[in-house]
């Protein structure tokens, strides 16, 4: 089934159309956009078997993958790719005990890491390893991490991988209150040394130094079951700071509408709202290079319905980016005046 639904681009080059530019304005925008929309986000996912791949990318995405696989790619044969819009997924098994099919495996995975996009930039933009938080036996994550992915993300591999531990509600479960879904101080403490400690591991046998986090993609199986995620907020952040600048737009359209999903976390940042305040910034970006009038393309991207899409993500509700976009061109405008 095709989702119609209009993505950002498409949004914002009606609040463009719809506007009082001039013209010419509106043309040098337009453009703009098309080469922002011919962005994609490569993003690879990989853990071992029951680490929870597949409710990590059903709770971040507006997908379900354990079901059905969107775009499968045959030829990759152990990886299996997902298409959702500008965002390609590929689904990645960790390594498991065979010698034979891990080499294969190994060299599967290697090969993919190591392509390149029409430009000759790599074509997966980030590794997002998973770790079963609720187990202590990481060796074969380890043999993945610090033998297979990093040694081939090139120079800038401490950008293009993201180590997250799921089910930390399980890691001390007796530690962790179901009806609040917050650890209390034994677990997080536990779950801080462990996130310590996998750093340590991956620094000492790499010299990449990675920081790592802990989240639950949550229990979505039984309606009387229903647990919800747990900085999965954080997460999702997480996984935007690591991407280019110029392709995080497109996670917009692809952003999980449950705002259950989105409103448990360890509170150390308001999370969903820097979500969006890295999208508004990444269109104040794109207004700087494509306009000379800032302060009013901030406007009619704010009040218009860019704004109000934007400001619907991760459960923060409507206000803030529409606010925060229309003041982007006001602040931009201020500072030419300072500096000229």
């Amino acid at each position: 089934m095709t989702d119609k639904r209009e993505n950002i681009f498409e949004t914002m080059s009606k609040d463009i159309l719809n506007s009082t530019l001039s013209e010419q304005e509106k043309n040098k925008m337009l453009k703009n956009i098309q080469s922002l929309k011919n962005k994609q986000i490569n993003l690879m996912i990989t853990g071992a078997t029951g680490s929870g791949k597949s409710s990590t990318i059903n709770a971040l995405f507006d997908a379900n993958v354990a079901k059905v696989g969107i775009s499968s790619d045959p030829e990759t044969m152990d990886i299996t790719k997902y298409t959702l819009k500008n965002l390609v997924l590929w689904d990645s098994p960790g390594l498991g005990d065979g010698t034979e099919a891990d080499a294969r495996h190994s060299k599967n995975i290697i090969k993919k890491l190591s392509e390149t996009d029409s430009n000759g930039n790599y074509l997966i933009d980030l590794v997002l390893v998973i770790l079963d938080g609720s187990t202590r036996d990481y060796g074969t994550d380890y043999k993945l991490i610090n033998k297979v992915i990093i040694p081939n993300l090139g120079k800038d591999a401490a950008d293009r991988i993201l180590v997250a531990i799921n089910k930390c509600d399980k890691a001390k479960s007796r530690h962790w209150n179901y009806e609040t879904n917050q650890p209390d101080e034994v677990a997080k403490k536990f779950l801080e040394e462990k996130v310590e400690s996998v750093r340590h591991r991956i620094r000492e046998n790499t010299g990449v130094d990675i920081e790592p986090i802990y989240y639950s993609a949550g229990e979505k199986d039984s309606d009387d079951e229903k647990q919800n995620p747990y900085n999965l907020s954080k997460l999702l952040y997480y996984i935007i700071q690591h991407t280019p600048k110029d392709k995080q737009l497109a996670y917009v359209d692809n952003i999980s509408q449950d705002n259950e999903s989105w409103k448990d976390n360890d509170n150390l940042k308001d999370y969903s709202q820097e979500v969006q305040q890295g999208f508004v910034d990444r269109i104040r970006d794109w207004a700087r290079a494509g306009s000379n009038d800032f302060r009013k393309i901030g406007e009619i991207l704010g009040m218009g319905k860019t704004g109000e899409k934007i400001g619907k993500i991760v459960g923060t509700g409507l206000g803030v980016a529409t606010e925060v976009i229309g003041a982007v061109g006001k602040s931009i405008e201020k500072f030419l005046d300072w500096i000229f």
